[in-house]
């Protein structure tokens, strides 16, 4: 199972978009906190729509709790400040994919532990959307682990 991580996500739409997502193609879903919103917000649950049953939704207090509790194997930094494509990669099934906050990004200690990747964008562009990042490395590594799970291939 594919683990998305989300550092301190800010825009509730975004993360309710990755709930979906997450149950969709049966990843689970990290939440390290501090939120720009509640969790209960009403703009998260109408993105999410009624996925959050059937989605594994993980909440951990800081980074750290989060390297403790999920204690995850390979960790993928993603970021718009690196060089390595992410589609050049050879994903496993149980890869972890660590995304940064939608207006600050993942902070350089953290790219400085991790093997980071990154999306090819035009020159000038700054980055993508959120959850469209995390939906296109999300599905590449699904795709390479032979869409594990899908009813559909």
């Amino acid at each position: 199972m594919l683990n998305l991580v989300l550092l301190e996500p800010e825009i509730p739409n975004n993360t309710g978009s990755l709930i979906r997502l997450s149950a969709n193609m049966g990843a689970n879903l990290h939440l390290i906190k501090p939120f720009g919103f509640e969790i209960t917000d009403k703009r998260l649950r109408r993105a999410g729509l009624d996925y959050k049953e059937l989605a594994q939704v993980f909440e951990y207090d800081n980074f750290e709790d989060y390297l403790n509790k999920a204690k995850p194997r390979r960790i993928f930094a993603v970021s718009s400040k690196v060089q390595s494509n992410y589609a050049e990669i050879k994903y496993k099934e149980d890869d972890s994919f660590l995304f940064g906050s939608e207006t600050r990004g993942l902070p350089q200690e953290i790219l400085d532990k991790f093997k980071c990747i990154t999306l090819p964008m035009q020159d000038g562009s700054r980055s993508l959307n959120l959850s469209n990042c995390v939906s296109i490395v999300a599905y590449e590594a699904w795709r390479q682990i032979g869409f594990m799970g899908a009813k559909h291939i």
